[in-house]
């Protein structure tokens, strides 16, 4: 923790994806990387990076769309986003990206215990991404990692200030909060 700030109990910490990545070792030198026939032919139609392609069509478990020089997919996680999570900006080298962490939920208990250890007091942990959103521009947070913390609030059942007894209303409460 950084000198200075302070934690408290049952804080909330949001911590971006990439830096558990880079602690992770889950960075990919796309100099190791020979792409596939499919990632050369959409590398070379959209002038894109074979080698970027090939890391990720490998994160990938489902191809959702592939179109002008976007790759919208399904990564192993089960995330639908942009190229499966996999990103070059703030990384240093200019022939590395960066994956999600294998088990997002595994890596926000273990800083949890972690940094529970070390700050003495109860607290949770979200790891976040950025992610696109369909027909909106910008891009917000998502939790793609929760630890300590009930990600969902369930209002089904409950009745409205106007008497309506809700049927769908289930709050993105990480989510939420890693937005924020």
């Amino acid at each position: 923790l950084a000198q200075g700030t302070p934690i408290y109990l049952n804080d909330v910490l949001v911590i971006t994806q990439k830096i558990v990545s880079k602690a992770e070792g889950a960075v990919v030198d796309l100099r190791e990387i020979e792409p596939s026939p499919l990632a050369k032919q959409f590398a070379k139609q959209y002038d894109k990076d074979p080698r970027h392609i090939e890391v990720v069509l490998r994160q990938t478990r489902r191809i959702v769309r592939m179109d002008r020089g976007i790759l919208i997919v399904e990564s192993k996680h089960g995330f639908i986003s942009a190229n499966a999570g996999v990103d070059a900006s703030n990384i240093p080298g200019e022939h590395r990206v960066s994956l999600l962490p294998e088990d997002p939920d595994s890596s926000a208990r273990h800083l949890r215990k972690e940094l529970m250890d070390l700050a003495g007091c109860h607290l949770s942990v979200i790891i976040s991404d950025t992610f696109g959103r369909p027909w909106r521009n910008g891009n917000t947070d998502i939790a793609i990692g929760v630890a300590g913390i009930n990600p969902l609030r369930d209002y089904r059942g409950t009745i409205d200030p106007h008497g309506y007894s809700l049927k769908v209303s289930l709050a993105a409460i990480a989510d939420q909060i890693a937005s924020a």
